[in-house]
């Protein structure tokens, strides 16, 4: 069994040698010089000689601490650089990403080269999945999910509240323009499941002329997307997810009512694991890509 002090008082040590200073010591470890004193004196309790003898305004070391120095300064050079090492060992490797397949199309892909060329160290192993992953079996570091962001014992971070709002076509309303809500009784309408969206979002906007069981339903919102932009009809869709069909002009959104939906897309992992420099990453890549998104 090693037989060590106290790392903090071989910092302080340290420090202070270098420095010939208790004060300059103490602003480079971000301690008072009362602390460093402290210390030094905690250490040369432990090891029952002197290190520092004070000569008027100067600080000097003793044969001993003379003598003690070199070993203490290679001590925590290595140790510094094991840590470094394994740090770096870290941040580099495979996260496994478990996420919903629209939002890996719609969303995810088109701006993953970004998160490559800042990373391209850290690869990225995607399964798209709509299984909501338990991560007991540890085959998956994080996960892309839609909820209300309570999952016990799981770090879930806010990538995008979703809003609703009806888009089509340019090309399905060239010939006749919604105009007002009620104007949407002439159009197929498509439902991103489930299909209370409609209901809730023509009562927001008073437009109960209009059948909302009506029209074709989508388990898959990206299916849904691209039945929005080949024409089949109007979909009550997430604007998050719509963001790149909407700048390059496949998708148009007549009215400016949105509705809030019931959940947001989470960014989740295991609360053990948060800290993971790969994942810490991935994790401040992704939502700084969602915030610029949502203040563009």
């Amino acid at each position: 069994m090693r037989r060590l002090p106290p790392l903090t008082s071989l910092k302080a040590f340290e420090a202070a040698a270098r420095h010939r200073n208790f004060t300059r010591a103490a602003a480079e470890l971000y301690v008072t010089q009362a602390a460093i004193s402290h210390q030094v004196k905690q250490l040369e309790d432990w090891l029952g000689f002197k290190l520092f003898e004070r000569r008027g305004h100067t600080l000097a070391l003793t044969p001993d601490g003379k003598s003690y120095l070199p070993g203490v300064a290679d001590g925590l050079d290595r140790l510094a650089a094991a840590t470094e090492r394994l740090t770096n060992q870290s941040a580099t490797g495979s996260l496994r990403i478990t996420v919903l397949p629209s939002f890996a199309a719609k969303w995810l892909m088109p701006r993953l080269s970004r998160f490559h060329a800042a990373h391209p160290d850290i690869e990225l192993d995607l399964l798209s999945t709509e299984e909501s992953w338990d991560f007991s079996d540890k085959q998956i570091d994080l996960g892309i999910r839609l909820g209300n962001g309570r999952w016990p014992g799981l770090q879930a971070d806010l990538i995008a509240q979703e809003w609703l709002t009806p888009m089509c076509s340019p090309a399905l309303v060239a010939h006749k323009p919604l105009q007002s809500p009620s104007d949407l009784r002439h159009y197929a309408l498509l439902h991103d499941a489930p299909r209370d969206g409609w209901p809730r979002w023509l009562e927001l906007v008073d437009a109960s002329a209009v059948d909302a069981r009506k029209g074709a339903g989508f388990t898959d919102s990206g299916l849904a997307l691209q039945a929005a932009i080949d024409g089949h009809g109007v979909l009550l869709g997430r604007l998050f997810l719509a963001a790149d069909d909407l700048a390059a002009g496949r998708l148009v959104t007549p009215y400016k009512q949105r509705l809030k939906n019931d959940y947001a897309y989470w960014l989740v992992c295991p609360k053990a694991s948060a800290q993971n420099p790969r994942i810490m990453a991935f994790r401040s890549w992704l939502l700084t890509e969602a915030a610029g998104l949502q203040n563009a």
